[in-house]
């Protein structure tokens, strides 16, 4: 079996939303939070989602 799609890292402002991650980043600011989220997904070459106004996911596709 070969993943394809996989979770490569979580960033977030709210620490009981996202209790344990491949790589989590915890932020203290909503600014700060978008700016980890865009800067991994270009240093990991996935694509960043954001779930909820606190919390993004970045994912190989």
């Amino acid at each position: 079996m070969v993943l394809e799609k996989y979770i490569l890292a979580a960033v977030t402002t709210a620490k009981q939303k996202v209790p344990i991650a491949p790589a989590l980043f915890y932020c203290d600011t909503i600014e700060e939070m978008d700016t980890f989220a865009v800067n991994l997904e270009a240093i990991l070459d996935g694509i960043a989602h954001k779930l909820s106004d606190d919390v993004y996911i970045i994912v190989k596709h």
